[in-house]
């Protein structure tokens, strides 16, 4: 198996690219991402599109967690919900913290604010742990 940093781990995604995403941080269980805002991403309201912004909830979340495992851990998002609170029409910035780092459950509380810092929606999101035997398609 491939030793990977937490960087070389997100390059390797598809999603980072496609709806460009960046970490501006991470720590120890904690990570922060953004959402470059673009209208062609726009949803029926003239704002960031609600399966986006939670697509950035999830990834942040897959990025804290990935702080505790190491970046080889294989993990999978179980359950999350979110709460949009207002329109976003500037770039997003999620703010991911674990909850708790369980031996199989690691539920994780996500902030997404816009550029101004107005709370436009929150999140949790829950992965578990896998062993690599789990999972048949990875490489």
């Amino acid at each position: 198996m491939t030793t990977h940093t937490l960087e070389t781990r997100i390059a390797e995604v598809p999603i980072f690219t496609t709806l460009r995403l960046r970490v501006l941080n991470s720590g120890e269980g904690t990570a922060s991402l953004i959402a470059e805002y673009d209208r062609s991403l726009d949803g029926a309201f003239d704002s960031f599109h609600g399966g986006l912004l939670t697509t950035l909830a999830d990834t942040a979340a897959w990025v804290a967690v990935l702080t505790l495992t190491g970046a080889d851990a294989v993990i999978a998002t179980t359950d999350m919900n979110i709460r949009f609170l207002a329109p976003c029409r500037t770039h997003a910035k999620a703010e991911a913290k674990v909850i708790k780092f369980g031996r199989t459950l690691c539920p994780v509380s996500v902030d997404i604010h816009d550029e101004r810092g107005a709370k436009v929606a929150v999140a949790q999101v829950t992965y578990m742990r896998l062993e690599s035997s789990q999972v048949s398609n990875r490489q």
